[in-house]
């Protein structure tokens, strides 16, 4: 029974195929996306700093997302293209751990984040006349700073119990980065108290929590749109929300498929890449062309 059991100082991530044309194209590939996805959230970020057109709560959360998205898809993407370029596959224990940890606790800052969005266009549309008031650097400061300790604390505690656990069946993960959910599957030690708590946590932190706090906001402008007299009026009110309403609901689709799709390994590691990519890739262009005072920015400074 304990034969193929192993105290674990470093583990092997597989990645996506050993064949080396194959490695080379998901590279490439990879790579690609990963500079525009850098590269457009970098935009948004520089566009907020420079054009005080754009100091208002909305893009104040924005930037926020911006650096979310910059983060996870670095934490996440970073080994591929160490591992191409070194052709070192191996980890060290304690990084994967952190990676673990960085993963996890920037996948709940962004949920987190575009609630706070959400919040954020409530007041804008429902409560106009105070949006100013309720809607203050200071709240926006706090609301931030609380999205982004939830996701660190949250994420802490179950990173915390695996990383107590130092024997494993196995040194291989089938992935191309270090899935606290492969590495509770695969450790020899009693994973009962991190069952209940992954249990917990998902349930509240990324179903129950972010997405009731997210939608119902919605229902409510929603009401509020309904009840504008001019059709003018009901587009103003409409598009000031349309770029977040359509990120939202593209990550919680996206979120929903994850359950549907088959839990052979390889699937999963095609799906995790295209979750890991698609949001932040997508941010920028949505924000971009569906947002007339972020292409105002960019062309204004187009022009200096």
């Amino acid at each position: 029974m304990y034969m193929n059991k192993t105290i674990t100082e470093y583990f092997i991530l597989k990645g996506f195929s050993d064949n080396p044309t194959l490695q080379m194209i998901v590279f490439v590939i990879i790579l690609i996306i990963y500079l525009i996805i850098f590269g457009g959230n970098m935009m948004i970020l520089l566009l907020i700093c420079l054009d005080r057109h754009l100091h208002t709560p909305m893009y104040f959360f924005l930037a926020n997302l911006s650096i979310v998205d910059i983060s996870f898809t670095t934490t996440m993407l970073y080994k591929i293209f160490y591992s191409f370029a070194s052709g070192e596959k191996s980890v060290p224990f304690f990084e994967c751990i952190l990676q673990c940890f960085t993963t996890g606790s920037f996948s709940i800052h962004e949920l987190y984040i575009l609630t706070a969005m959400s919040y954020d266009r409530y007041v804008a549309i429902c409560r106009p006349l105070r949006y100013q008031l309720v809607m203050n650097q200071k709240a926006c400061v706090v609301l931030a700073s609380l999205c982004w300790v939830s996701g660190f604390l949250f994420a802490s505690l179950p990173v915390w119990i695996l990383s107590t656990f130092s024997c494993y069946t196995s040194i291989e993960i089938n992935h191309f980065f270090c899935d606290i959910i492969l590495l509770t599957k695969m450790t020899c030690s009693d994973t009962s108290v991190l069952d209940v708590l992954f249990f917990i946590e998902g349930l509240i932190l990324f179903a129950i929590s972010p997405f009731f706090l997210t939608f119902v906001p919605y229902i409510f402008i929603i009401i509020a749109i309904l009840k504008i007299r001019t059709t003018t009026g009901k587009y103003k009110a409409f598009y000031t929300c349309s770029s977040h309403l359509t990120v939202i609901i593209l990550l919680y689709t996206i979120n929903i498929i994850q359950y549907m799709i088959p839990s052979n390994l390889d699937y999963k590691k095609l799906y995790t890449l295209i979750n890991t990519v698609v949001v932040p890739l997508l941010n920028p262009i949505i924000y971009s062309l569906k947002n007339q005072d972020m292409k105002n920015a960019l062309r204004k400074k187009g022009r200096l």
